[in-house]
């Protein structure tokens, strides 16, 4: 195990090169290049701001901030989960003919939507200063929910990627899981009106608080809009539980190497 992690290790600069030839591959054709990084979350709010606000007439003053938070937050999660599926598979070739340690290419996928949501920062920043949302001392806690996220999803592509490799009809079933998980969560809609909502039956309740995606974004709301600390139980939960898939997975690779290769 010890070896394997030191292995993986010796290969950072194969994987700083995977996270900057993904980044490039990105937007190799597009014409607005990077710009795309900025502009398409804020597509994104445009489209279900006029959904939910001028089309079902809902959403307050603040509605536009909470909606980008949302959004921005909600694209790292699932273009991870989405890209990481893959991240094994794309590279067969590669793996065929040389000894990698195969988690290298799912880390490598996650750190490259990190550097992506950094520019959804941005325009996370721009709503805020347009609508006079001035966080408060809490804005210190920003980075540790940033690395809480980031240890989520290394969780979640190591084990999508693993499972890819054996089962390929997964990436379709994921899909719609990830869609499950938009409409389940507070990203669009907000937290305190479902509770309010007669239309939720009160036994579901529980499962949308334990609901991982909910918890950092009421972290994330609630240092840059609300000036409140946020719920450290619900984060330390997905830590803890995090690092232990993570561990756990990296013992299965270490093992099973030579059946991902047997099945590429």
């Amino acid at each position: 195990m010890l070896n394997y992690i030191s292995e993986i290790l010796k290969r950072k600069d194969l994987l700083i090169y995977l996270v900057k030839s993904g980044l490039k591959a990105e937007n190799r054709n597009s014409y607005l290049g990077y710009f795309w990084w900025l502009l398409d979350p804020l597509l994104n709010v445009i489209v279900y701001y006029f959904l939910v606000v001028v089309i079902l007439g809902r959403g307050g003053p603040g509605y536009p901030v909470y909606l980008v938070i949302g959004l921005v937050v909600w694209r790292w999660i699932s273009t991870t989960i989405n890209s990481s599926a893959k991240a094994i598979t794309k590279y067969s070739s590669i793996i065929n003919q040389v000894y990698l340690p195969k988690t290298i290419f799912p880390l490598s996928f996650s750190f490259t939507q990190l550097f992506n949501f950094s520019f959804g920062l941005i325009v996370i920043a721009i709503f805020l200063a347009v609508f006079g949302y001035v966080p408060g001392w809490q804005i210190i806690m920003l980075p540790l929910i940033i690395v809480i996220q980031l240890i989520f999803l290394v969780a979640i592509s190591l084990v999508v990627s693993y499972i890819t490799v054996f089962v390929r009809d997964i990436d379709n079933v994921l899909t719609h899981i990830v869609r499950l998980f938009f409409y389940a969560s507070p990203i669009i809609w907000e937290g305190s009106r479902l509770e309010q909502s007669d239309k939720i039956p009160e036994q579901f309740h529980i499962i949308l608080d334990m609901n991982p995606v909910a918890i950092l974004l009421n972290a994330y709301r609630a240092i840059l809009m609300e000036q409140q600390i946020p719920q450290f139980l619900g984060l330390f939960m997905i830590t803890v539980i995090s690092i232990i898939v993570i561990v756990y997975m990296l013992y299965h690779y270490n093992k099973n190497e030579h059946k991902i290769i047997k099945a590429l």
